[in-house]
Formats: C-alpha cells, structure tokens, sequence
C-alpha cells in the first residue's frame, strides 16, 4: 500500500480524528439528471478497492435540481459529504472547494459528474498509485461522443501548451480525472492564484506521475456545459496562466513589422532617388495603416491579459465562498446536518 506522507505546511484539509483512506472530489454544475447513476457506479467501484472512502459533491451554483439530489444522496449513503458553494464560480474553483474539503489520509481521486470518465476506472489508478506513483491520470484513448472538429482542437491544444509550457509539460490528452496521493495534494493547496487552470496545476506540482489509458464515453446525460467559446477562453485561461510566450511573440512580431517598414522606406527612398516621388497609391496606404494598427492591437490586447491578471490577484479575495458544507460520516461536533460546517475553509483560504 502507498505510504502516508507528511501533510505540507499551509493545506487547507481540515483535520479530523477519524479520516477515510480515500477522497472522491466531484465538482458538479445542473448534474440532476446523472447523479443518481453516477452515485451507484461509483460506490460499486468504490468498494470493491477494499479501503474506507468518502465523495465529496460540490455543488457549483446549479440552477436545477442538482443540491436536491446530492442532499437525497448524502441523506442515504454517510460516505456523502456535500459542499454548496453560494454561487456559480466555475469548475475549476469548484474543484479546489472539493479538494479543500477531501479528508481522504492516503489519497483523492478527481472525476467530472457526466460519466464520461468511468468510475470502474478508478481501480485501475489505485493499482498504479499503490505501485509508489503520487499521481495515477487517466489519458484518453478513444474520445466517444465527439465531433471530428472537437478532437482535432482539443489535440492541437495540448500540443501548443506541450510547446509553449516549458519546464511543466502538460499531458497530452489528459483531463482532470486523476489519483493524486496526499502529499500531492498538499502540495497543490498551497498554490491559491485565482486565475486556475487545473490542468496545469496539477502537472506544475510534479511528484512521480504515470499515465492510466482508458476509453472515454460519451456523456451519460444532459447537455456540457462547454460550448466553443467557454473553451477558448479556457485555453486563453491555459495559456496564459503557465507561459508568458504570448509576450513574446508580441515583442518578436513587433521586431517583425519594424525590420519590414525599415526594409520597405529604404525600397521607398531608392525608387524616390531614381525615378522620382509620383503620388502614391491609397490602397497601399490604407494596407499597411491597417496592417500597423492590428499590429498594435493584438499586442496591446495581450498585455491587457497578462494585467487583468495582476489586477484580479492583488484584489485578495477568496477563491469561493461556501453556503453549505455536510461532511461525510455524520455530522461534526457542534454542527447539525444541513448547516455549514466549521472544519472547512469557508472563505476558500489557506488554513
């Protein structure tokens, strides 16, 4: 069996005499419909690895039934622990919120609510995770239930941030379904920036990593919540996140367009010197002052990232705020069920 490390100093696990071994973190956003077999799979999964488990359900602002069902789920099985967070703050915010609050001593498995990761997998990430890994990810093989179009894209961004992270090489096809061991996660909870990109995260913290291949399925029920442009702006998030390259290529893209108006006022002074300045033609005119304009844009909307950024992380503020918190196994001292808990960070901060 994988080893218990040491907690790092500043992780915002609460502590409590009586911890299972296992953590299950399921961040989940209008889920109604695939909770309840999501649940049974995933407790049939669960027991069959032999050690003692809690899941965490964390609800992200669900405008449906979703708080319901977890409170139904947590009301039949005491291995449910229920995090209602006060608004919708997105699924990575949500994740942490769930990783926060995961008591598990030995390790904490992330999986998304939809069933597009298979719970049955799980098994397969303790096997490497007990074989001395801290993080057992599971890598898809076969994408089920996408379009041509959304695989290519999804493919040509993770090789972009293979290439473009540097130092933190990011797996390919691989999303935020994972086994990480304690000190991993420990580890991880001390990086608090608000601008989150779980995926980078993950891999940033390093620990020995093996990949666990698996088929994907397509979503059990419902509708993603990911349309084109939440993936965009999640790759933007990616992007700029773990690498300042964009930055580069403004200042290399700006040496460009320099070196090709030196190039075109000296073709400019010379055709002057030898055949003398006729009038010159608008429509070169107005190509390259739009050519320098867009130039100028592109660069002044990267920078204009990079500062929103700063700006967002010298506010302060905390990564979620939780209305509820219903741990597993009962109730805590003091605390009756349907009210918050007081053993978790209810402010979203570093204990």
């Amino acid at each position: 069996m994988h080893q218990t490390s040491i907690p790092l100093i500043g992780s915002a696990r609460p502590d409590t005499a009586r911890r299972p071994a296992l953590s299950v973190v399921v961040p989940a956003f209008d889920e109604q419909e695939v909770l309840p077999e999501f649940h049974r799979r995933l407790a049939a999964a669960m027991d069959g690895i032999g050690l003692a488990w809690e899941v965490i359900y964390v609800n992200d602002g669900s405008r449906d039934a979703t708080l319901a069902v977890m409170l139904a789920l947590r009301a039949a099985d005491p291995r449910v622990a229920v995090v209602n967070l006060s608004r919708n703050f997105g699924k990575e915010i949500a994740l942490t919120a769930g990783l926060d609050h995961a008591r598990g001593s030995d390790g904490v498995v992330v999986i998304d609510a939809d069933l597009q990761d298979p719970p049955e997998v799980i098994p397969e990430l303790v096997a490497a995770w007990r074989e001395g890994v801290d993080i057992a990810y599971a890598q898809r093989r076969v994408r089920h239930g996408e379009g041509v179009v959304k695989r290519a894209t999804a493919a040509a961004f993770y090789r972009v941030m293979q290439r473009l992270g540097g130092r933190v090489r990011l797996p390919k096809d691989t999303g935020d379904f994972r086994l990480m061991s304690r000190r991993a996660v420990d580890a991880l909870l001390t990086l608090r920036e608000q601008h989150r990109f779980m995926k980078g995260l993950f891999a940033w913290v390093g620990f020995p990593s093996r990949p666990v291949l698996y088929d994907r399925a397509a979503r059990a029920a419902g509708r993603t919540k990911w349309n084109w442009w939440k993936l965009w702006n999640l790759s933007l998030e990616g992007i700029t996140s773990f690498t300042v390259a964009p930055l580069k290529v403004a200042t290399y893209l700006g040496l460009v367009t320099a070196a090709i108006a030196l190039v075109y006022g000296s073709v400019v002074v010379v055709k002057t010197l030898l055949f003398g300045n006729p009038v010159a033609g608008y429509p070169s005119l107005l190509t390259v002052m739009l050519f320098l304009g867009g130039v100028q844009l592109i660069t002044l909307g990267i920078i204009g990232e990079y500062l929103g950024r700063v700006f967002n992380e010298t506010k302060g503020r905390p990564l979620y705020l939780v209305e509820r918190h219903i741990p597993s196994g009962g109730t805590s001292a003091g605390t009756e069920a349907g009210e918050q808990s007081t053993d978790g960070p209810t402010l979203g901060r570093v204990a």
